[in-house]
């Protein structure tokens, strides 16, 4: 794209994983013996049915602990620099769209607006269902399309730009927008999108699990970038040729196309999420290849798309769709293994006290889940499903970061994640237990 063109809770328990000295993931030191002792105000053994009270929640870490921040100096860096982030985010987004506006035209403008924006919603659904286990925080979600809005374009913008003028008086203006296309600009774009995603598992590595999340992240930064770039390419289209051009490049950007950017960056995403669930010394080049990765398939993309005709369409029924057929398959393996880790995991906790035998089969199932908040909804309303729906998400943090934890794929900061995660448990299954004291029990009818 050119401008031109934990530890656990306290209180009376086992010794053993859940209790002193350390922080930990269940299922790692010496394990307890005979059934965990919270006491009258917990569960106490397995079937004897869910607790009067959840397990009380676990201690805040030590004032000492690696990071420990007063609250407020941590809830004024949490909520500054978010709103910094947002208000430059949303200057050079302006900035951009003004651009397209000055370039075409306010009537294009508004063409590529609103045939780019067709797409965006369906594509955008498809990804938050492959999200559906452990949905990201919508904070989080709306940032990473900003970045690939607001702040990405903007360096493709002025890279390519650059670049193009550049080559130029070399090459000639054919040549110079063909090698601005094929390779400048997949190298420029991929790793804009790309300093996205390592800034964030730099940053908040607690949110990226493995390699699902690596695709969702990767596919909204993406999908972000290329509502953007449609806005132009389309704007352009329909102000150089009208409705007629303006519908030719929709078919081909929106219709034919329409995960094209997000297929080349979950490379780099599928990269990081390898690369979070390894121990071997070199991870860490993961993100490099599928940064490779991504911008070698964007540019065998964008050239097929100076040969029109025949080396388009072998490009796309050769490469593009054998690769996103293949990333479908992948998805969806990748789903059964977070319903197995799931299922895996939660036993332990059982075991622990921290939940009720019986719900581990309805938390390790999409259809029970669903039915547990219909349910929920049925008799407590919109409420009660949401403090469902809470707890379930709390469930399946609390699972998968006890997979990484016992595979040992998490640093030191491990440990203070572990609190973070075991205490939102705890507070999401207080909440449902006092606010909703039949939500729990109802859960052992679902099969």
């Amino acid at each position: 794209m050119t401008a031109h063109h934990g530890p656990p809770p306290h209180g009376p328990q086992p010794h053993g994983p859940l209790g002193p000295p350390a922080y930990g993931p269940l299922g790692h030191g010496p394990q307890s013996h005979g059934p965990p002792a919270f006491g009258p105000t917990g569960y106490n053994a397995p079937g004897a049915g869910p607790p009067s009270q959840p397990p009380p929640g676990p201690p805040p870490p030590p004032a000492g602990y690696p990071g420990h921040q007063p609250w407020m100096v941590s809830r004024r860096r949490r909520v500054f620099w978010p709103v910094v982030a947002v208000v430059v985010m949303a200057f050079l987004g302006l900035a951009v769209l003004g651009l397209t506006v000055w370039e075409v035209g306010l009537a294009a403008s508004v063409f590529g607006s609103l045939a780019a924006f067709l797409p965006l919603v369906a594509v955008i659904s498809i990804y938050l269902w492959i999200d559906r286990w452990e949905p990201e925080p919508p904070g989080l979600l709306w940032m990473t399309l900003l970045w690939g809005s607001c702040i990405a374009v903007p360096i493709a913008l002025v890279l390519n730009t650059a670049a193009e003028l550049y080559l130029r008086p070399v090459a000639g203006a054919r040549l110079s927008t063909i090698l601005t296309g094929s390779i400048v600009a997949p190298i420029v774009e991929e790793a804009a999108k790309g300093l996205f995603l390592i800034i964030l598992v730099a940053r908040r590595g607690k949110e990226f699990d493995g390699i699902v999340d690596g695709i969702v992240y990767a596919g909204l930064v993406a999908i972000g970038f290329a509502f953007i770039e449609n806005i132009l390419y389309l704007g352009r289209a329909f102000a150089d040729e009208g409705l007629e051009g303006g519908i030719h490049v929709f078919v081909l950007r929106c219709v034919l196309s329409p995960f094209s950017h997000p297929l080349f960056t979950t490379m780099i995403g599928i990269a990081i999420g390898v690369m979070v669930r390894s121990r071997r010394p070199g991870r860490f080049l993961l993100p490099v290849l599928g940064y490779l990765g991504a911008a070698l398939l964007h540019g065998l993309w964008n050239a097929s798309s100076f040969i029109l005709g025949v080396g388009f369409f072998l490009v796309y029924a050769l490469v593009m769709v054998p690769i996103f057929v293949l990333l479908v398959i992948l998805v969806l393996w990748q789903r059964s293994r977070e319903r197995r880790t799931v299922a895996t995991q939660l036993p332990r906790f059982v075991a622990a006290g921290w939940l009720a035998p019986y719900e581990v089969p309805v938390l390790a199932n999409m259809r029970t889940r669903r039915q547990w908040r219909t349910l929920a909804k049925i008799h407590w309303g919109k409420d009660g499903a949401k403090a469902v729906r809470t707890y379930q998400v709390a469930a399946t943090e609390l699972a998968f970061l006890n997979d990484r934890l016992t595979r040992g794929t998490v640093g030191p900061e491990g440990q203070q994640w572990f609190h973070e995660v075991a205490s939102a448990f705890h507070t999401a299954r207080q909440h449902l237990a006092t606010a909703y004291p039949q939500a729990l029990p109802a859960a052992a009818a679902l099969r």
